[in-house]
């Protein structure tokens, strides 16, 4: 069993619509919310099955949007959105990584004070690998302890387009976290070519946009870059546990800047040579469409399904992802590689080569005004 590591607080930040897996994750319901690998938990429930052990009963803490408040207490009991102290952080409005992160850290800091070193890590990911997982994240906390910014490089199996790439230099040399190396730099999603080129370099993993750091690093870090931002997260943190706090989030959270940890943080330390890489070497996934999805499932003799195999017909489809969201049977006929999505009030065909340009059916549905399928 994992010791718990003191001082240690997991950050979820549980938000985004999860628009590639539509209709099957919706903004009311995103892909956090659901089970999709057919394990019985939910990808919000089984972050926090990983995260718990690593932090003790009352070390995760959820931030999510005001819509998606009574669903995610449903999921984990005991967080408690409403009473000081509570572990479930309600966003009024969609503000993006760096203002829902941040808000936790200024939170964490106002209760536990200076030495909390704090790990956030998405709702919405798929990870297998305990072991090299919790070790990925204890030498990630002694590094952070050391004052760095540190994130977690993904062992890259392919020259993937889909994701950001974390460039590696010299070692760290600090106790506690003998394989962490220092960040060259971040680059976003480069084209196949570029991706191979990196690769080939051996310096280059995959940014899964997991991020560990002490509460009043990171929050120093945003007063030199964004001072606006960071002032208005610490009021609203200072407010947080009293009954000042319904005035002061809609005094200020409307005018705080929205953008990603990512630009805020992790770039411009890199640049100063603040920030750290730990290696991942544990399988990884962030479940962007039903391409990847299908994977993470197991496949049968023709094809996958998500749901009652027993009511699925392919007949030369090999390679079908059939995801049953109804009562309705579903016959794939002469599409291999097809992906069919059947839920109650939307129906989605398209093929694993299209699977990343879902996105742009939910475009288009709201461009109509059908917001009732969003």
């Amino acid at each position: 069993m994992s010791t718990p590591i003191p001082g240690f607080h997991a950050v979820i930040p549980a938000g985004g619509a999860g628009t590639r897996l539509w209709p099957l994750s919706r903004a009311g319901y995103p892909k956090f919310l659901l089970d999709l690998t057919g394990s019985g938990r939910t990808l919000l429930q089984a972050t926090v099955d990983r995260l718990a052990p690593l932090t003790g009963p009352d070390g995760v803490l959820v931030v999510t949007g005001v819509r998606h408040v009574e669903a995610v207490a449903a999921q984990v009991p005991g967080l408690d959105a409403a009473g000081a102290g509570a572990r479930l952080l309600a966003e009024p409005s969609p503000r993006d990584s760096m203002a829902a992160i941040g808000l936790a850290a200024a939170v964490l800091l106002e209760r536990h004070g200076d030495d909390v070193v704090l790990g956030s890590f998405a709702a919405d990911h798929v990870i297998s690998g305990t072991e090299a997982f919790e070790a990925a994240v204890r030498e990630g906390v002694a590094a952070a302890r050391a004052g760095f910014v540190v994130t977690i490089g993904i062992h890259a199996t392919g020259p993937s387009t889909a994701f950001g790439y974390v460039r590696s230099a010299g070692p760290l040399g600090v106790d506690g976290a003998p394989r962490a190396r220092h960040v060259a730099g971040f680059t976003e999603k480069p084209d196949a070519e570029t991706a191979a080129a990196y690769l080939a370099t051996g310096e280059y993993r995959w940014n899964a946009g997991m991020f560990i750091v002490r509460a009043d690093v990171l929050l120093g870090h945003l007063a030199t870059q964004l001072p606006a931002l960071a002032a208005g997260l610490r009021e609203i943190a200072a407010a947080w546990d009293t009954p000042a706090r319904d005035e002061v989030l809609d005094r200020l959270w409307p005018g705080l800047t929205k953008i990603a940890i990512d630009h805020a943080i992790a770039e411009p330390v890199a640049a100063a040579g603040g920030v750290a890489v730990v290696p991942g070497d544990f399988d990884w996934d962030d479940v962007g469409d039903f391409a990847s999805l299908a994977p993470l499932l197991s496949a049968g003799p023709h094809g996958t399904t998500l749901g009652d195999d027993g009511s699925v017909l392919r007949l030369d489809a090999d390679g079908s992802f059939v995801v049953r969201g109804s009562d309705r049977v579903v016959s794939v006929i002469g599409v291999p590689d097809a992906i069919v999505v059947d839920t109650p009030d939307a129906v989605l065909v398209t093929t694993r080569a299209h699977a990343q340009d879902v996105k742009a059916a939910v475009d288009a549905w709201r461009a109509a005004g059908r917001d009732d399928l969003l």
